[in-house]
């Protein structure tokens, strides 16, 4: 447990964002100033893909519709820093951060989001449905609370063949009123299975309000009905999610079962492109962009002596670099042949046991 995350196994209100640690934080000594150097580039990868992307939109040179997550990059590249590559994730339709949190290619995810041949489901995926198996990314998912059943099967997998592996499942606060959530909650209990429950709770389930449709003050207040710890976080600080993430997969590691975790944080673009904005006012949205995740995290890493604002301009530019080529990539590449549109849908015959 960490000092601002709050166990609620019984119900329980949630420490304020603002309050911050006497100490700091865990995930200072446990990760060395490289590697949290390279969770800085993350979350500015995140944010530049997402610009981008939406970018694209505007000017018409990429279809369907986008669920952006500028504003929660801290609890997707904080929840994954712990994670090794054999451990899984499973994502949301909000995905993007997920993936690049995970280690996927900028560059493949672009030309996924643009349909393109090179993408990593090979332009059949779109937005919403990218998947990267070699670096433990199962998928997003547009199905709402879709990935958590699925989360659960990866942590029976995992316990069935004895590895020291956890999955790590990413959702919404609007899943955790799917029936899915409760079941995949309850025997993830029964059988004491590695797998960690985020819930990303950015207050709005599409542009319905949390508190109007959870019948709990939290959503961490329901892991005391399945036996397991609950635990609130404040998602927009990367270091409060990676120690509450490593304090889980300890005890995941340890036969203890799962964990729940309720990331607060918030995303300041709509639900989805067709958002219009009209539920919340302009002040919330400024107040939440007051408590940038990027801009905390520099200072966090200057003040600790763990990057100096140098190194910070020179992350955030190689990032930005690197956003730049990921969209010449899939700008440079092909189209799918439409003759190949069934390739991928069933599994070849040989690679059938």
């Amino acid at each position: 447990m960490t000092p601002t995350a709050q166990d609620v196994s019984a119900p329980g209100e949630a420490a304020p964002p603002s309050d911050r640690p006497a100490n700091p934080p865990r995930a200072f000594s446990v990760f060395s100033a490289a590697e949290l150097q390279t969770a800085l580039k993350k979350m500015y990868l995140i944010r530049r893909f997402e610009e981008a992307a939406e970018d694209a939109y505007q000017r018409g040179l990429t279809y369907g519709t986008m669920h952006l997550s500028i504003g929660q990059e801290a609890s997707a590249v904080g929840a994954c820093l712990p994670l090794g590559p054999s451990d899984y994730i499973t994502s949301t339709h909000r995905g993007h951060g997920h993936c690049i949190a995970k280690g996927a290619d900028p560059a493949r995810m672009f030309a996924e989001f643009s349909g393109k041949e090179t993408g990593y489901c090979h332009g059949r995926g779109g937005s919403m449905h990218i998947a990267d198996v070699e670096n433990g990314n199962l998928g997003a998912n547009g199905i709402v609370a879709g990935g958590i059943p699925i989360a659960v099967g990866a942590a029976l997998a995992i316990k069935k063949r004895g590895l020291p592996n956890v999955a790590l499942c990413f959702f919404g606060d609007g899943a955790a009123n799917e029936g899915a959530f409760h079941e995949a909650l309850n025997i993830a209990s029964i059988w004491k299975l590695p797998v960690i429950f985020v819930c990303e709770n950015n207050k709005y389930a599409m542009s319905t309000s949390i508190e109007r449709a959870l019948s709990v003050k939290n959503v961490a207040d329901r892991a005391v009905a399945y036996s397991m710890p609950g635990v609130i976080v404040d998602g927009n600080s990367l270091t409060d999610m990676a120690d509450a993430v490593m304090a889980a997969i300890e005890r995941a590691r340890a036969g203890l079962g799962p964990t729940l975790i309720e990331s607060k944080t918030y995303r300041i673009r709509g639900h989805s492109r067709s958002d219009r904005n009209r539920y919340r006012t302009k002040e919330e949205i400024e107040s939440w962009v007051a408590r940038d995740p990027i801009d905390r995290f520099e200072v966090e890493l200057i003040a600790h002596g763990l990057a100096t604002a140098a190194e910070c301009l020179a992350i955030r530019e190689a990032a930005e670099a690197e956003i730049a080529a990921a969209v010449k990539f899939s700008n440079d590449s092909p189209l799918p042949d439409a003759a190949d549109i069934l390739r991928g849908v069933h599994t070849p015959a040989e690679a059938k046991p």
